[in-house]
């Protein structure tokens, strides 16, 4: 294990219990992540990104999904087989997660400062006055307006936005060293993202932690991230620093990605380009290139996996020879 990194994730396989059997939904994924810096995992819905961050912090449905194999290592202890009761301190002390869907993340039926207050006596064993001020003062942090009000309000009486602004002071309540943030802009109008990512830029200077962001929206990986994963299929099939990979993809997937984004140079009321087909399901994927399955590359389908290999310092890619630009 390596000082550098808050977090090693190593070869992780994650499945799922279904009718026809144990399905992997990660494929020996492997990603790191330096203190204080901002990676993103980015791809489309249904590549295991999600998956991967449930998996980090124990949060898999259970009884159905299972980690297989591989090793996850944060701050160098061994997540996977940790105790139950240690799990429980690190997630919301240790590792803060941002939700997807504020709605799904909030008791509906607790105000706001009794949902916040918690994460304080759980975690810091704090007072209910303390508990209570110490929340207050962190929703002032995220710059909630009228956070005593705030506070006595339940979770309908607030907006999208400020919804997401509580479920980040939940996360990071308790000053965690990572924080996971699967998709935190979802759903929420332009200049509200905006106001979101900045919110989490500042808090992230200010408190020294290191981010993982999920995302589909390359747009958000430029402007935020440090270094960028991309998943397909369960799998990385590339992973670079972020100006490396924008100025030079090297996989047909990455590639894909960035031409399906509109730029100033679009001309204006044009057809955006698109991706043919869809990810397939988890009982449908090859064990060749994934993406030469989704493009209809029979011969590339029934190769072996593709290796994946560093072509370049920092810059990995899984080599195949229909997919990708060497």
């Amino acid at each position: 294990m390596s000082d550098q990194y808050v977090l090693e994730v190593d070869r992780l396989i994650t499945s799922f219990e279904t009718e026809r059997g144990l399905l992997r939904a990660v494929d020996q994924v492997s990603f790191k992540i330096p203190y204080g810096k901002t990676v993103g995992i980015v791809g489309e819905s249904g590549c295991g990104k999600s998956v991967t961050a449930m998996s980090i912090v124990g949060l898999l449905p259970h009884p159905s999904g299972k980690v297989l194999g591989g090793e996850i290592h944060f701050k160098g202890e061994d997540l996977l087989h940790a105790p139950a009761k240690r799990m429980r301190q690190v997630r919301g002390g240790e590792i803060g997660v941002i939700f997807q869907e504020p709605m799904a993340a909030l008791n509906p039926v607790h105000r706001i400062g009794r949902q916040v207050s918690e994460v304080f006596r759980i975690h810091k064993k704090m007072s209910k006055k303390d508990a209570w001020d110490a929340s207050t003062e962190m929703l002032q942090l995220l710059k909630i307006p009228a956070p005593e009000k705030r506070m006595m309000d339940y979770p309908h009486h607030l907006s999208g936005g400020m919804r997401q602004r509580i479920v980040i002071a939940l996360a990071l309540a308790c000053r965690p060293d990572l924080v996971i943030a699967d998709e935190p802009t979802t759903a929420l109008d332009v200049t509200v993202q905006a106001q979101i990512l900045d919110l989490l830029g500042n808090l992230q200077s200010d408190m020294g932690m290191s981010l993982m962001l999920i995302t589909h929206d390359l747009g958000v990986i430029a402007e935020t991230c440090d270094e960028v994963v991309v998943m397909y299929g369960g799998r990385v099939v590339e992973s670079a620093p972020v100006e490396e990979l924008f100025a030079d993809p090297l996989h047909a997937y990455t590639r894909a990605l960035l031409r399906s984004i509109p730029t100033l140079d679009t001309v204006p009321k044009s057809v955006l380009q698109t991706i043919p087909g869809t990810v397939a399901g988890l009982g449908e994927y090859t064990h060749g290139c994934r993406f030469c399955q989704r493009m209809g590359r029979v011969t590339a389908i029934s190769r072996e996996r593709p290796k994946f290999k560093e072509v370049q310092p920092g810059h990995w890619l899984e080599i195949c020879k229909e997919c990708s630009n060497l």
